[in-house]
């Protein structure tokens, strides 16, 4: 980690390696605000990007899926009647979670979303994906689609009668005892309110630097790094959300407690299984969790195949071993000062591996669980 910060891999960063009930390991490095000098801390709140979709959409899911307010097979043309042709109307949600609904990738839409009235932009953004031609027929491929958690959004918000924000804090967190893994929410699009809002969540909170963003004009912190999630309020299902590792660490933690029937309540084993089991789908996807692909997972080599976790644009990401009950918890800033920064890549496997070299596991028979 210190050789990744003096190399330029990133500015800063927290690793934190954990069991199922216990952190074993949390070490802060590097700068969190480099124009100021702020050392990181392991405290500190960095924007976890892509990790909402697992963290936040994914077990709202299973909280409406538990409830039965929402299916896995429920489709589009049911949940969001008259806004999709033949083409999309069969998409499941369990298909959306898990990237195999055919839409494409990503699009740039917050070029045209951003001179639109901030109360106009979320209906706007759903007419553009209702508009796009699918790059395959649902079921049949898997390509990691940020537009299928823009879908997510409007899903999850609907089967709950609140907004995300909401949801994810009174359904999730709370519950759960975590207090440090929110959204930043924009109101109506207005830079007063914004700022107040900001301020109000920031107080006291230490914020990694992102990106000197070209198109805001600003170097951006506590505020969301992706674009189109900005554009749209800064409460979406596929970015926003802003985190410390050790909260990450509580919800995966719960996450995997559940899977082996060893926490009552919040999140049933049953659900917990269903949503991170690997199906007959395209891909490497479960249900708003990616696994291990052989060779080149970022997990490493010794991450076994019963594992789930996701990245971060920004440069967060975590990793939960089921079998060996092992959790890495990896947050930096690599897109401070600019996204071009692309060494992450190379580290990812490389600290993971480390690490589970340092447990023991980094041979071919690993001792069992790291569990107290």
């Amino acid at each position: 980690m210190k050789e990744a910060v003096e190399r330029g891999v990133f500015p800063s960063g927290v690793l934190l390696v954990g069991s199922a009930v216990e952190v074993l390991f949390e070490e802060a490095y590097g700068l969190a605000v480099p124009g100021t000098g702020e050392a990181a801390a392991t405290g500190a709140f960095y924007d976890l990007a892509s990790l909402t979709k697992p963290l936040a959409a994914a077990t709202s899911a299973m909280i409406l899926a538990e409830s039965g307010r929402l299916l896995p097979e429920s489709a589009l043309g049911e949940l969001l009647p008259g806004v999709f042709g033949k083409d999309k109307a069969g998409i499941t949600v369990a298909q959306l979670l898990s990237h195999a609904s055919g839409l494409p990738a990503y699009r740039h839409y917050y070029r045209k979303l951003q001179f639109l009235p901030a109360g106009k932009r979320r209906g706007r953004l759903l007419k553009l994906i209702a508009a796009e031609s699918l790059e395959s027929a649902p079921g049949t491929r898997a390509v990691y689609s940020d537009l299928g958690y823009m879908l997510l959004l409007e899903i999850l918000e609907k089967a709950a009668g609140m907004d995300l924000d909401g949801l994810f804090r009174e359904a999730v967190a709370e519950p759960l005892g975590i207090g440090d893994l929110f959204f930043i929410p924009l109101e109506s699009g207005l830079m007063p309110a914004f700022l107040r809002k900001r301020e109000a969540l920031m107080a006291g909170r230490s914020f990694a630097a992102t990106e000197a963003c070209p198109w805001r004009g600003r170097l951006l912190v506590g505020e969301v790094h992706d674009d189109n999630a900005w554009v749209t309020g800064g409460v979406a299902a596929h970015a926003g959300l802003f985190g410390t590792a050790r909260a990450v660490w509580e919800l995966v933690s719960a996450l995997v407690r559940a899977f082996h029937g060893e926490q009552a309540g919040l999140f049933l084993p049953e659900t917990v299984r269903s949503f991170l089991t690997r199906r007959e789908a395209p891909g490497s996807f479960v249900m708003g969790f990616d696994t291990p692909t052989r060779p080149g997972s970022s997990s490493g080599r010794f991450f076994s195949d019963l594992s789930v976790g996701h990245l971060g644009f920004t440069g967060a990401s975590f990793w939960a071993d089921l079998e060996k009950r092992v959790i890495v918890v990896l947050l930096t800033n690599r897109v401070h000062p600019t996204r071009k920064n692309e060494e992450i890549r190379a580290f990812r496997p490389l600290i993971h591996d480390a690490v589970m070299e340092e447990l023991g596991f980094g041979r071919a028979e690993p001792p069992q669980g790291i569990r107290p």
